[in-house]
């Protein structure tokens, strides 16, 4: 019983890692946008600032989906 809700639990903690990323990822690229769009003369600055913060945002995605897989590999 237990491996069977952890069979099911982990894929489905992986897609709200992949939801809550895509929603942060959003909300970098929009405030970025709007960043560069108030201030075009900072563009550099801003965008590499996205880019880092976007890295790290996503990268919360890849541990959650190599936990899965270690866990995964435990069943």
């Amino acid at each position: 019983m237990e491996m069977n809700l952890l069979g099911v639990g982990l894929p489905l903690g992986l897609g709200f890692a992949a939801l809550g990323s895509g929603i942060g990822l959003g909300n970098a690229v929009n405030g970025a946008m709007q960043a560069m769009g108030r201030q075009p003369e900072a563009h550099g600055k801003i965008q590499v600032s996205m880019i880092i913060g976007m890295a790290f945002i996503e990268a919360l995605t890849i541990y959650a989906f190599v936990t899965v897989f270690v866990l995964q590999a435990k069943l």
